[in-house]
């Protein structure tokens, strides 16, 4: 998943292989298999030895199936090292009507449980609209032939664009996957897209640390659609954020930075998700790079070479967040974290980005 703002790599989108021929039973459980690929793309996504968040797909009938399940998902990815604020789980299916209410209900539990929440295949699959707003989603990902041919359509791009603008007042992202061309990337770019994927950035083989490609707009170019002027909140700025538990070493820390080269702060947080420190990339290498720096801190908590975190609530205007990153002269840039209601990571806001989001 590529930030055009930044043309970063802010997570990665795991999958799962098919399961050996000789183990398929002759009848397959479809709930038992989605928790299966759920659990499995989130293992092999470990095999990547990436700190990025992870993107994984869930069908919303296997979350109308409520509790029993999402704790098998929960343990599933649990063992895997993952907490619940490193993944997003993008739900796809038809909705059906007799589900409505036991998949809104866990779609709340698993915000309550730290998650970020997407809903896939919009603009194609059904998907009721009043639950993309119950739903509080972090992410609307775009069906991929939806924002591929939008192009070279008019009226599906007319169609992505009130996508983008419904988003917008949700305060909710969009992503567009599947994109194969730089002018499919440049045309989503100018209808506001910001997060996108596709073999146009990134070719079949990529994995994480290998660089990327982003088409770059010719000059003289129409700028990114602007959003209508209704007072951004943070939440329309978030990106996932990396995480590592407080206790982590000042070695483990600078083996994340060094894996991704993105990677601008890394949020450390205590056993409930609650941000204990910051550790901001610039700094925390030059801390490092003196006269037997890595010697010894390398194996030494990394916190006190970190800053106090600077939370700001998700729900907050994005001009009082830019106002309080204002407030210490010395870390005017570093990155925001996002924190819910109850004091848990979401994720980062780049102080850079609320500048041009909110410049006229």
């Amino acid at each position: 998943m590529v930030d055009l703002g930044t043309g970063t790599v802010v997570a990665v989108e795991a999958h799962a292989g098919p399961p050996a021929a000789s183990a398929l039973p002759p009848r397959v459980d479809p709930v038992s298999e989605d928790l299966r690929r759920a659990a499995e793309a989130a293992c092999a996504a470990g095999g990547l030895r990436t700190p990025l968040p992870l993107q994984i797909g869930l069908r919303a009938e296997t979350l109308a199936f409520g509790d029993p399940v999402l704790a098998e998902l929960h343990q599933g990815f649990a063992e895997t090292g993952r907490r619940p604020q490193e993944i997003i789980i993008c739900v796809t299916g038809g909705f059906p009507p007799a589900q409505r209410a036991p998949v809104t209900a866990a779609l709340a539990a698993l915000r309550r449980a730290g998650y970020l929440v997407g809903l896939g295949g919009v603009g194609a699959a059904h998907a009721p609209l009043d639950l993309l707003a119950d739903g509080a989603s972090y992410l609307l990902k775009l069906d991929p032939v939806l924002a591929r041919r939008a192009p070279a359509e008019p009226r599906r791009s007319a169609l992505v664009a009130s996508l983008v603008e419904l988003a917008h007042r949700l305060e909710t992202h969009v992503l567009a996957p599947g994109l194969e061309t730089g002018e499919q990337v440049l045309h989503l770019r100018e209808l506001g897209v910001r997060l996108v994927q596709g073999p146009a950035l990134a070719p079949p083989e990529w994995r994480p640390g290998m660089p990327i490609t982003v088409p770059v707009a010719a000059r003289g170019a129409s700028e990114p659609r602007v959003r209508p002027e209704l007072g951004p909140r943070v939440s329309e700025f978030t990106l996932p954020g990396v995480t590592m538990p407080h206790t982590a070493t000042a070695g483990e820390v600078l083996n994340a930075l060094n894996a991704e080269t993105g990677i601008t702060s890394i949020v450390l947080v205590d056993e409930r998700q609650r941000p204990r420190a910051t550790v901001d990339r610039t700094r925390f290498l030059l801390r490092l790079s003196g006269a037997y720096g890595h010697a010894l801190h390398a194996h030494r908590p990394a916190a006190p070479l970190a800053d106090p975190p600077r939370p700001v609530p998700r729900t907050v205007p994005a001009v009082a967040a830019l106002r309080a990153a204002g407030q210490e002269d010395e870390r005017v840039y570093d990155d925001l974290v996002v924190v819910d209601e109850v004091g848990r990571c979401l994720g980062i806001v780049r102080v850079a980005d609320l500048i041009r989001g909110l410049s006229p």
